[in-house]
């Protein structure tokens, strides 16, 4: 029987090991950050109550207070989680929801973690923070049917200051806000910039060819429904946090997150 991607259990902070490559070096992973703020925290944690505070409690209250500290919503955040010890880049990549997957794919990876379609377009609003490494989107100014054409639901001004950083699919080195000009505040200009064709993603284009989704993401562009959307964010990311939860003697308490005790 195929095992599944482990939830929030701070499986993604392991490092790899010889021969198994952890999920935190999966490609859907590469754009991740703030692995060292983590371990600073469950450092002192450590020093003060050793073998109290697990790190998926440390992390899931640091993924709230890193949206909170960008002027968004805050939720509650139960504790006492217990950490797993199974990290796979191979099933990191087959279940996390890829930068270029449709409604149709994304609809299926979320609903087999008991998450909906309103979470589905909800929670890429986080997308609002942080950037982006070419690889994940640049298919779609430089090869979307090998002829080289842009993607067609891509604007094509945004298409052309995008290919100004990425000079190609593999560049590596540059990075795009997903959120350009607020890339650093919680807030709701990420859904206008999707109403208008300039999601960074596939799967933010894909939120327009959807009925449902289509509805939401025109409705908040509005801007005249942020606290419905911050309420909403807030009730899907609980719903997310109690995604494979381990508890008790199911899990453990690591001393240091990035390696098993």
């Amino acid at each position: 029987m195929q095992r599944k991607m482990q939830g929030c259990d701070a499986s993604v902070l392991l490092d790899s090991t010889k021969g198994k490559l952890a999920e935190r070096d999966a490609k859907p992973n590469k754009s991740l950050r703030g692995f060292g703020s983590v371990e600073r925290v469950k450092a002192k944690l450590e020093a003060a109550c050793p073998g109290i505070v697990s790190c998926a409690d440390v992390l899931t209250l640091m993924a709230r207070d890193a949206v909170v500290l960008a002027k968004g919503p805050s939720w509650p955040v139960a504790l006492g989680r217990r950490d797993g010890s199974i990290s796979s880049a191979t099933e990191a990549s087959d279940e996390l929801p890829p930068s270029f997957g449709d409604v149709p794919l994304l609809t299926r990876i979320f609903a087999s973690k008991g998450l909906g379609l309103k979470d589905l377009v909800v929670l890429s609003g986080a997308h609002t923070l942080g950037t982006a490494h070419c690889p994940s989107f640049a298919d779609r100014l430089y090869n979307t049917t090998g002829n080289g054409l842009v993607d067609p639901s891509l604007d094509s001004e945004y298409a052309d200051k995008l290919r100004l950083k990425c000079k190609s699919v593999d560049d590596k080195s540059m990075l795009s806000e997903m959120d350009p000009g607020s890339y650093r505040t919680f807030d709701t200009s990420y859904y206008r910039h999707v109403a208008k064709r300039r999601g960074l993603f596939r799967s933010d284009a894909a939120l327009l060819t959807d009925a449902t989704t289509e509805e939401y993401v025109r409705r908040v562009a509005t801007g005249k429904f942020d606290d419905a959307f911050f309420r909403d964010f807030s009730e899907s990311m609980i719903k997310m946090g109690n995604v494979g939860v381990l508890t008790g003697g199911d899990g453990g308490i690591r001393k240091k997150c990035y390696v098993l005790n």
